[in-house]
């Protein structure tokens, strides 16, 4: 009986962590692909390496090590791996909930860092006659500026254009893009909480999986010694 439950706990172990190193490989490939055709990096200078490119390569890679040692360490009934699988989604877990509560401590500041370090960004992309980063951002969230279309000057490029766009009297997008992307968190802010959630107790479950096996595997007396 010890056996049997010791197989499904083993397989589905295995399972669960080729399903997730699988998302991980996903989220490092979207990762690579929007570094080398989505240079965000522009539109925040100081901040260039916390950019939504940079921080999916360093998740993905994190995703695929942490669950092939939890894979491996399964399959191969190693009381070593899966004890080092069972500390790094510790660690993991603590780093989201200190970052998750840190956000919600200096949410002020941050947004006055990021607002800043976005006109430094547009005023670098004016003065290099660049906007192409700006553009894609303006025509997706359908914002111009940082806080509206007077960020641009004289120089406003044509992505904030919305109507009559070659005539004297062009009609502009209206809300800058800072409000838009304030709107869209709050918006979906509960959508966020409720994944973060989600990911909290898929670390929890995964430490109890690994902890379990762990002594399963010790007290049968198989799997390698530590």
């Amino acid at each position: 009986m010890a056996q049997g439950c010791l197989k499904c706990l083993k397989y589905t172990m295995c399972f669960a962590n080729f399903l997730i190193f699988m998302s991980g490989v996903a989220v490092l490939g979207f990762g690579v692909y929007m570094m080398l055709n989505l240079k965000f990096a522009a539109l925040t200078p100081t901040l260039a390496s916390f950019n939504s490119a940079n921080m999916l390569l360093v998740s993905g890679i994190v995703i695929t090590c942490v669950s092939f040692l939890g894979f491996l360490g399964a399959l191969k009934e190693n009381r070593c791996l899966l004890l080092t699988f069972f500390l790094l989604l510790f660690i993991l877990m603590l780093v989201e909930l200190t970052a998750a509560c840190l956000l919600l401590m200096y949410e002020g500041e941050i947004g006055k860092l990021v607002k800043d370090d976005l006109t430094k960004g547009l005023e670098k992309a004016k003065g290099s006659n660049s906007t192409s980063e700006w553009d894609v951002v303006q025509e997706t969230l359908d914002c111009c500026g940082v806080t509206n279309v007077t960020d641009w000057g004289s120089e406003v490029p044509p992505s904030c254009c919305l109507d009559n766009c070659g005539s004297a009297k062009p009609v502009y997008r209206t809300k800058g893009c800072l409000v838009t992307l304030k709107n869209w968190f709050e918006e979906n802010f509960l959508t966020i909480g409720i994944s973060v959630i989600v990911l909290c107790i898929i670390e929890v479950l995964g430490m109890c999986f690994a902890m379990t096996l762990f002594c399963h595997i010790s007290r049968s007396g198989l799997g390698y010694k530590l």
